[in-house]
Order: structure tokens, then sequence, then C-alpha cells
């Protein structure tokens, strides 16, 4: 097996499992030494732990799937990711033979509908459901690009709501596997991951979490490459799953652990996190959304899902990751179907733990690495806010500058020197605080622990935007070289600790030998990295610990204030910036800076023709550049300046913004009608487009490593598109950010559209007028809004008859089961023909209920009462269906109502 566990903490994973340097000298944060004897003799843990107790089995030795304990599910839904076959229960699709299970997907001609594919999922909802335990599935996966099989968990009962806050766990994912890649590697990585958290449209004023349907929800997850390809030999895949905490394992290795979050509180009463894991929201006595930081959702029965899907929207977002030229513009590979594609299993397992079933703890199976923490996967929980508010800001405070604070003394931990002050050459720094480190062990810095009267600082009024600022000066570099050098800030006696490396500073580079640098580090860095910022009573500045003998430098300006001048990323202004270059991406034209008028002079011209294509600004490929925002990140925005000179020839095209981080582990794409202008293109007029960093980063953006910025109408409807931009930026947009629904930036003054977009809503439905595309999802298409003289509807153009819910749209909105509602409409086509209209699931299982619908070319009003008989929750929709006969179709006025 081959994984890359990361060698950090390694003296924490020694104490912790029980292994210590004989006669070793421990230092307990600084403050005094501690000598213990042991040895190196550990107990035998890599072997799964003997009280697991095996509760359910399918060995699959019979001569047919066992229905007690496994449904077929059967549809053509594209299981939420836009895959591309049909589920069937046919026998083609799914068997047991020689004591084996058989998931295969096979290319299928002449189906009724656009997937082109067929395949198997099944799941032991209700038949096999289980809180806590260890699930093991040993299995083979199917070979070749466009395969997406899984193995994975869904709850029973959505407890906490729709998908994905009652949540998500995958054993196992394979994507692409034995496909070859564009660096010619073999794909052999395994993925586990759970989902959780994020309210689907919830319209309260103060939480906006509707965009969270269509374009993100928390995730979080690791992988493993395994040394035997995982489509050549079958491994065993497992989770351990006991309270608060799960972890992945595939053939007994233990490779990734997640656990719920932490609170803890800082010493002024405000609540911080102490992990951040996973978390899920709720609703307070007041209706409104609150983050809960408990084991929920993974907290309730999960049952077992088996499925081999094809393609989808994972396998497409990285289609130009290999190098396939048999794929099709879903990075699929249509041959490595043709004959049939299974996903073979062996055997699945079930085991609770006997030490304590309604925990599952007790019986965990560890390995060194997990003590270690190298393990951990971090989650994507929040902040909590704070709930005692000081507004009254600190002082600054000047822990040294042109001579030493009697307050904040300079200080050698454990080297047995004297740090001196040294007045430098350069006049500028005139007294320094010099620090020199010998053959001992040490760490230097600043510390009011030993001050005649100590004065512990208490910056938790500047956790938004304050910054811990110093400059350094090596006269000599350590004897061993290139070392890492950090920061290291302790609270309250050392009862919470940050460490940061100087690479993790705003400004990210070494120290060079006989130069002044200046390093920038934000007080929410140091509270995300465990600090309690209220009681702070010692700095340090070092290099790596045992790495530092020879270093001789010198610190000055260290202050903690509000804040150092905002990282600022210009992407292109009157110029291109040459490390950001003007892209694009699959189309091979070059864009061109043209000359505009006298307020944008020079901006960039992209010009779109028959090949697909997105374009933007992006480093040079192996850079390694990339912009880091996350200090930033509640009050910086991504803006530009745009102009159409020539709109698509696909006039349902949209216009996106996608934004990307970390070689595209981490995308967003937005509408610009999403933006805070939330105003879409007019050709021949400029328009400033606004997008936040918090929310991009809600929607799953990493803002520490932005590496890709594109601008583009939708894939494949672009040709002919011929636009410019200006002004392009990435900063601190504190106090400048407009308004939502705020069209400043827009030359066409005269227009009136300031209720385009407006937040008010028809309860529970919003924007039921089509003023705009605000709430209303198409899982396909794009919304396609026609105005016809001040009236404004949906219309789509159906040109192929398929399923009813080919062609679709729908808003999410809460409904209570059993429930009656009067949806009311009205409808039109330009021709007699029928759809659907109905209340329904917005997640798996779909369950619906619908009503057929007669139009005829004339507009007409259209009532019905709907009863949510079994079914509803606060991720459900209202719905319209029209794939089924083809023709013009127009919506508008649509109401929902609760009886």
């Amino acid at each position: 097996m081959a994984t890359q566990l990361p060698n950090r903490n390694k003296l924490a994973r020694l104490v912790k499992y029980g292994l210590a340097v004989t006669s070793s000298t421990l230092i307990l944060g600084c403050t005094q030494d501690v000598t213990t004897e042991s040895d190196f003799t550990a107990p035998d843990i890599t072997e799964k732990n003997s009280n697991w107790q095996l509760v359910w089995a399918d060995e699959f030795d019979g001569t047919e799937i066992d229905s007690t304990k496994w449904t077929h599910e059967v549809n053509c839904s594209g299981g939420g990711n836009n895959e591309q076959q049909c589920y069937t229960d046919d026998a083609k699709n799914s068997y047991v033979q020689d004591g084996l299970l058989y998931l295969v997907a096979m290319a299928e001609e002449g189906l009724d509908n656009e997937k082109g594919y067929t395949s198997a999922r099944l799941n032991t909802k209700d038949k096999g459901d289980w809180t806590y335990g260890r699930f093991e599935i040993r299995a083979k996966l199917p070979a070749g690009q466009g395969t997406f099989p899984a193995g994975w968990m869904l709850p029973t009962d959505n407890v906490y709501g729709g998908w994905p806050n009652s949540g998500e766990i995958d054993i196992f994912e394979g994507v692409n596997t034995k496909a070859v890649k564009a660096d010619d590697s073999i794909d052999s990585t395994i993925h586990g991951t759970i989902h959780y958290a994020r309210m689907a449209a919830v319209v309260d004023g103060a939480h906006q979490h509707d965009k969270a349907v269509t374009f993100g929800h928390h995730h979080s997850g690791t992988s493993i490459d395994t040394d035997a390809n995982p489509a050549d030999e079958f491994h065993t895949y497992a989770i351990e799953w006991e309270e608060g905490e799960i972890r992945w394992y595939v053939d007994d290795i233990l490779y990734a652990t997640q656990r719920k979050s932490e609170i803890r509180y800082k010493s002024d009463g405000n609540p911080a996190l102490a992990h951040k894991g996973w978390y899920t929201e709720d609703y307070d006595p007041y209706g409104q959304i609150k983050d809960n930081y408990t084991s929920a959702p993974f907290d309730q029965d999960f049952h077992l899902l088996l499925n081999n899907a094809v393609g989808g929207d994972w396998v497409d977002g990285i289609k130009d990751s290999y190098k396939n030229p048999h794929t099709d513009e879903k990075g699929v590979d249509p041959s490595a179907f043709a004959e049939g594609n299974p996903l073979i299993v062996d055997y699945v397992r079930v085991y609770q733990c006997s030490v304590s079933p309604s925990t599952g703890k007790g019986c965990g199976t560890f390995t060194p690495e997990y003590f270690g923490g190298d393990t951990l996967v971090e989650g994507m929980a929040p902040t909590p806010p704070k709930i005692n508010v000081d507004d009254t800001p600190a002082a600054d405070l000047v822990v040294f500058a042109d001579g030493e604070n009697p307050t904040w003394p300079l200080w050698d931990c454990c080297g047995g020197t004297t740090p001196m002050v040294e007045t430098d050459a350069d006049a500028t720094y005139g007294a320094t605080a010099e620090f020199a480190i010998g053959a001992t062990p040490t760490v230097m810095g600043f510390i009011t622990r030993n001050a005649a009267a100590p004065q512990p600082y208490n910056a938790s009024s500047k956790s938004e935007n304050g910054t811990v600022e110093f400059d350094l000066k090596l006269l000599s570099a350590p004897n061993a070289g290139v070392v890492d050098w950090l920061l290291k800030v302790e609270s309250d006696n050392n009862s919470t600790a940050a460490t940061i490396s100087f690479a993790d500073s705003l400004e990210g580079v070494t120290p060079p030998v006989g130069q002044w640098q200046h390093y920038t580090f934000t007080i929410k860095q140091l509270e995300d990295a465990g600090l309690d910022s209220s009681a702070i009573d010692v700095f340090m500045i070092f290099p790596a610990w045992g790495q530092g003998e020879g270093a001789v430098y010198r610190v000055d300006n260290f202050v903690v204030g509000d804040g150092a001048e905002s990282p600022e990323l210009v992407l292109f202004t009157d110029g291109a910036n040459l490390e950001w270059a003007p892209w694009d991406c699959c189309g091979g034209s070059t864009p061109l800076e043209v000359t505009d008028d006298a307020e944008h002079n020079t901006a960039i011209e992209f010009s779109i023709g028959a090949t697909e294509t997105v374009m933007g600004f992006k480093p040079a490929t192996g850079s390694g550049i990339s912009f880091n925002a996350a200090s930033i990140e509640d009050t910086g925005v991504v803006q530009f300046d745009m102009k159409v000179t020539s709109a698509p020839t696909d006039a349902s095209a949209t216009w996106q913004f996608k934004i990307e981080s970390n070689s595209a582990s981490e995308a967003v794409q937005v509408a610009l009608t999403d933006s805070v202008e939330g105003a879409a293109p007019v050709v021949g007029q400029w328009q400033t487009y606004t997008f936040t960093l918090s929310e991009l980063a809600n929607l799953g953006l990493d803002t520490s490593a932005i590496d890709v910025v594109m601008v583009f109408p939708d894939w494949g409807k672009g040709n002919g598109a011929v636009y410019r931009i200006d002004n392009a930026k990435i900063y601190n947009g504190a106090g400048s950010v407009p308004a939502a629904g705020d069209d400043t930036g827009n030359d066409n003054s005269g227009d009136d559209t300031s209720d385009d977009n407006a937040a008010v809503c028809a309860v529970p439905i919003c924007n039921g007028t089509f003023d705009s595309v605000d709430h209303w999802l198409n899982s396909i298409f794009d919304v396609n809004i026609v105005t016809e003289g001040a009236n404004s509807f949906y219309q789509v153009d159906v040109t192929a008859a398929g399923n009813p819910w080919d062609v679709n749209i729908s808003q999410v909105m809460t409904i209570t089961p059993g429930a009656t509602y009067t949806v009311s409409f009205q409808a039109k086509s330009d021709r007699a023909r029928t759809m659907l209209v109905g209340l329904g699931l917005n997640h798996d299982p779909w369950t619906n209920i619908t009503e057929t619908v007669s139009l005829t070319t004339d507009w007409q009003t259209f009532t019905y009462d709907i009863v949510a008989d079994g079914f509803g929750d606060d991720n459900s929709r209202v719905l319209f269906d029209m794939g089924a006969e083809i023709g013009v179709v127009s919506i508008d006025d649509v109401t929902v109502v609760m009886k």
C-alpha cells in the first residue's frame, strides 16, 4: 500500500503511543523539564480489534441477490451528480455468480432518455440500518475513464433535514480507476469522504443558503493510492464509526480519521474551535439557522448502498487531467462500457462493538500515525459566533521597537544564553533584539510571564483584522542549512498555543541571510490554529526545534496591531499581470489587449469560436503561483468590469463566473446574476461584478490558494461571444462593496432594474413572477427568462421528447409531511401538449406527487391542491417536468400556499 502520511508531531506520537526515548528531555510548554524512562515495546494494534462482533453479512454465496437484504433502485435521475446511467433491476446489470456480486455498467442503445448506459444500485434501507459499527466491503473496481463506483451510506431517516444536512458517509469511491493521467501515471486512488451541513433554500433575512442547492455543500475527506490497482485486485474497504469519530481503512491500513467539532471557551467567555471537524445546522427556538457542533448528523441510523455509476460532474470536472483521446465531451470513454464493466463485490460485513454497542467506542483499530494526528482530516465547521462582544478595541501592543519593553523581556527558553539589544548597521532599524542559538535545542522570543508585573495581552478585539508583525534579519543561518522557521504564540500560561510556519505568513518566504525581511501573521490564523487570543503571554520566533544551532538573528518592530496592508491581486488594470496571464483554456485563441473608452482605456478582449472553452486569468502551468486571500476572507471580494461586444449566437447562454484553488481541488461556479450587483450583461455596456470571498468560501473555495479565475458563457454555448474585462482584482473590499442588487456599475443609468433581484419572498416560494432567475433551479439547462412588454416569464423549447424530468424547473422549499398545498400558476405552449406539476423531495429517493397539465396556445391559470402524502422536509421542492413532449412551454405567476 503506497500512502504518504506526513511525519509531523513525531514526539507527540511517540508519547501518546506509549513510546519514549530513554532518558529523553521533553519541553512542555517551554516552562518545565521532565525526564522519563521507557522503551519501544508497544502492543500490536494494526490488526482488527477482536471486540468487533459480526451482526450482519452478505457473502453472496447464493444464486441470486438476497431481496431480504437488498433493494434495487430503479431510476434515471443521475444520482444527483448528472451521472449518465439509468439504474435497473435487470439481471444483466446485477447478479450473483460464483460467490460474487456483479453490478455491471454497460452501454445501451435505444433508451428512451439521453443517458446511454444502464447499471445497478442496491441499498439496505429498512432491511439493514445501523448507528455505529465497523462496515467492510471487499471489492474489485471497474476500470476505465468514466467509471465511478462507490460503497457508501445514507441516513435512513432524515432527522436533521434533507441531503446533505442529515449526512452521507462514503466508505470508498473510485473515479477513472486505471485510466492514464496527463502525467502518464495510472489512477489507483480511493477516496473516503463525508458530506454534511448547509441548509438548502432558507430565506429568513439572516442566512442565504439557497445557492448551496446548486453550487455547494460542505464535505471533507482524503484519499489513498493502492500498490495493487483497485481494478486489478480485490481490496477490503472499511470504516470504523463510533460516537464523534469515523476512521477509513484500505486492507486494514488506517489512512483517514474525521471527528466532530470540539468547542473550547476562551478566557473572555467566547467559544472557539478546539478541533475543526464536521457539524450540521438546525433551527433555534426563533426559527433562525444555527450551527450544531455535536456528533450530529452522524449519530443516527444509516444504511448501505452499492452502485456502479457512469460519468457525472466529478468525472467531467477532472477530464482534462487524463490523456484519453477516446472520451466524449463529458469525460467518459464509451469503449470502457461496450462489453459491460462490473463492480465486483466479494462480501459486505457489518460489526458492532461488543464493548459499547450504543457508542461504538472501545473497539478501535489504531496505528501510530493515528495517535500522532497524521491521519486526522480537518473538517469545514465554521468558527462559532461570539457570546460576549467587547466593542472596545485593544490598543496596539508594541513588543519591541528600538529598545526592550520591560513588560515583554527578551527570552531564551532553554539554551542558557542571554539575548541582547544590538544596534544594526542599517539606521532604519537602530536598536534590535539579537538571538543566538547554540548546541542546546531552544526557542526564543519575548515573554511577559517573566516580567516584574506580567501583562498578558487581550487581542480578541482584533480577531477579524488584527495582525502580528515583525522584521527579522538572519545574520547567520543554522548549521543544518535550510530549515523551517516558526512563530509560536502561547496564552494563559500555555493553556493554548499556536505554531505557524513562516511559509504560511502573508509574505511566505524563508529568511534571507543578511537582509531584513518583514513577516505578517493574522490573529485569525493564530485563533484557527488553536490560540485563545484573549490572554497572550509569550511570542516565540525560532528555527524548527533541534535544527537551530548556529543561527544568529535580529528582530525589530514587533507589533500586534489592527492589520497590515491587506493582500491584493491585480489580474488586469490597463495591462496584463504577467504572472496571471489572460488565458483561453481550450479554444486556441490568444486574448488581446484593446483600447476602449476613456474610463477603461486598455482592456483585455476574449473571443470564443466554435471550439468549446472557458477563459480568464491563470498562472503558467507548473509555476506554483497562487494567491492567498485567507486573511481577507471575511471582507475580501473578487471584482471586475466587463463589457460584451458580441453576444453568443446561442441566445440561451448565460454568463458564468468560476474560481478554482489548489489545482482545481476546490472550485466554485456561479452565474454573473448571482453577483452582488445581480445584473446580466448587456451588449455594449460596461458592468461591474462583485463576488464576496466569504460566500465563495461558504460554497467550498479554499481562499488560501486561489489559482484560476474565469468568466465565460455556458460551456458549449459561447460561440460568437466577444467580451472585454478591465479592473479585475481580488482585494479587501471592507466598506466598498455595494448592496445586493446595486446596479451602480452599469453604464445604463436610465434603466430601472432595482427590483429584479429583490429578496422579498412569497412564502413558501420566491420569485414566482420570474423577474429574474433567482431561486429557480434546473439540473441540465439554464433557467431562461423571456420578457414581453413589461412582463417576464420562464420559457423553454423542448426539441426532443424523452422522460418528463429530462427538461424541468424547480424551486427548493419547506414541505410539511401530510399538509395540503395549493399550487397555482399560468402556463401556455406553442401547441397542444401536456406537462407535469407537483411537489416532492429534492433528494434521494425523490418522492413526489404530480398532476398532468393540459396546455394550449393561450395563457391559462391552473390551480391544484396537492397533499404531501408521506414526504416533506426543508429540502423539498415545487417542480415542473416538461420533457415528455416537444414544444415551447411558458410558465408565470407561480404561487404555493399551505392550506
